[in-house]
C-alpha cells in the first residue's frame, strides 16, 4: 500500500472525532447534533399524525427527508434555494429517506408521518452520511416519544443504521474523508449498513481512476469497521436522550 500522509495525521482506518448531542433541539420530538471532525448537522424528527394522500388508508406510515445546507456552512456563501431547487440537496434528503425509511416498520407506525430535517452547520466532508447517522437517533427519540403517549408501537424500528464515506486517495483506500482528502480522491463511496451487518445502501463513484474488487473490498472493510463504531455510538446518544426526557 503507498504512503499516504493523512492531513489530520489520523491511520486509514480511523473516524475523525464524533460527537453526538442528543435532545439538542429542545422543541423537536426527537433532535440529534452530530459533530464528525469538521463537520457538523443538526437533526431533527418531527412526528406528525397522517401520511400523503397516495398512502392513506393503508395502515402504514411514512418517513421522509429534507436536506439543506446554511448559507456559511462551506466559508464561502452558499445560497439558499428560493427560487431554483437544489439539485445536490434534493439527490441527497431522497438518500438519506430511502436509508432511514429502510428500518422502519411501517404497520407500527401506523398512518404517522415523521420527517427527518438536516440542516448543516459547518461542512467538512461526510455531510450526506453524518445526516443519516445523527438522524437515525432524532428519529429513535421521536418514535420513543410517539409510543409513550401511544401514537404508535415502540417497536416500529426494526434496527439501527448508520452510514459514513470511504474513497480512495493516491492509490491508498480512507475511512471517514474530510474535505481536501474527498476532493482528491480517485474513488469516492457513501455507505450505509445495519446494526445486523447488512448493506442498505452503497454509493461508488470512480472520480479519476477506476478501481478494481480488491480496492472495493477494502473499502467495504473499511466501512463496516468504523459503522459499528458509529453505531455503538448511536446507541449511547439514544439512552442519553430517553434519560435526558425523564
Amino acid at each position: 500500500m503507498p504512503n499516504f500522509q493523512r492531513p489530520d495525521n489520523r491511520r486509514v482506518a480511523d473516524l475523525r472525532p464524533l460527537k453526538l448531542t442528543p435532545g439538542f433541539v429542545s422543541t423537536a420530538d426527537g433532535s440529534c447534533l452530530i459533530e464528525l471532525g469538521g463537520t457538523r448537522v443538526i437533526c431533527t424528527a418531527s412526528f406528525t399524525p397522517g401520511v400523503p394522500k397516495w398512502r392513506s388508508e393503508s395502515g402504514e406510515g411514512w418517513v421522509t427527508a429534507e436536506y439543506g445546507m446554511l448559507p456559511a456552512s462551506t466559508g464561502r456563501r452558499k445560497s439558499r434555494p428560493t427560487f431554483k431547487p437544489d439539485s445536490r440537496a434534493t439527490e441527497i434528503q431522497r438518500l438519506i429517506g430511502r436509508v432511514l425509511r429502510s428500518i422502519v416498520d411501517f404497520r407500527k407506525l401506523g398512518e404517522n408521518t415523521i420527517a427527518i430535517d438536516c440542516d448543516v452547520l459547518e461542512a467538512d466532508g461526510g455531510t450526506r452520511t453524518a445526516s443519516i447517522t445523527g438522524g437515525h437517533v432524532a428519529l429513535a427519540l421521536a418514535i420513543d416519544a410517539a409510543a409513550k403517549q401511544g401514537l404508535c408501537s415502540p417497536r416500529t424500528l426494526r434496527s439501527a443504521v448508520a452510514a459514513i464515506s470511504v474513497g480512495v486517495v493516491e492509490g491508498t483506500p480512507l475511512l471517514d474523508l474530510n474535505y481536501i482528502e474527498d476532493s482528491r480522491a480517485d474513488v469516492d463511496m457513501n455507505i450505509a449498513m445495519t446494526r445486523g451487518g447488512k448493506f442498505v445502501e452503497i454509493q461508488g463513484t470512480s472520480e479519476a481512476a477506476p478501481f478494481d474488487g480488491q480496492a472495493l473490498e477494502q473499502m467495504l472493510s473499511l466501512a463496516k469497521r468504523g459503522i459499528r463504531k458509529l453505531l455503538t455510538a448511536q446507541s449511547a446518544a439514544i439512552t442519553q436522550g430517553r434519560k435526558k426526557r425523564k
